[in-house]
């Protein structure tokens, strides 16, 4: 049985072979194709900033793909397709990287063991997961919450008032 997910795609650092980042994420799709996953809608790459300590911008994709892949089978998977792509296991965290593939949603709702959370545990605050949904693949729900992606967009972007001064 087919299963759909939402998958965040992000690199900092080039690659020998492919080029740089959004060369990598170039790549990635068709890495997804030949591990048996179809993509479904692919997302503009948009830059953004780093968290952490990096220094490097990240080229950043959001892609919704099928496969018959239960929620460990899949990031098993990602994690393949990864190492291909040169990342290291347990890596540093927050450092630059070739690639970073990311389960953010699954259409099977929530998902957690030892090894995965979905959905994402970071995702309702990570802009350059959510602009780029709302870009290409759209159309999902946080089953967590019920927002749509269009609603944690702009609950993450709307401007906020101005602190008010204290009373003297």
């Amino acid at each position: 049985m087919s299963q759909r997910y939402l998958i965040a795609l992000g690199s900092n650092r080039r690659h020998h072979r492919h080029g740089g980042p959004r060369a990598v994420l170039a790549a990635a799709r068709l890495a997804l194709a030949e591990a048996g996953i179809t993509v479904a809608g692919f997302s503009p790459v948009v830059a953004s900033r780093p968290l952490g300590p990096s220094d490097r911008t990240y080229a950043n994709a959001v892609a919704a793909v099928v496969a018959p892949f239960d929620p460990p089978e899949m990031l098993a998977r990602l994690k393949e397709i990864e190492s291909r792509f040169g990342r290291r296991p347990r890596g540093r965290r927050w450092a630059s990287r070739v690639l970073d593939l990311d389960v953010v949603l699954w259409d099977g709702g929530c998902w957690a063991d030892e090894a995965l959370i979905v959905p994402h545990r970071s995702f309702r605050e990570r802009i350059f997961v959510l602009g780029p949904a709302l870009r290409g693949v759209g159309g999902w729900h946080d089953p967590l919450t019920g927002l749509s992606l269009r609603q944690l967009h702009a609950r993450l972007t709307r401007p906020r008032p101005a602190p008010k001064p204290p009373h003297t």
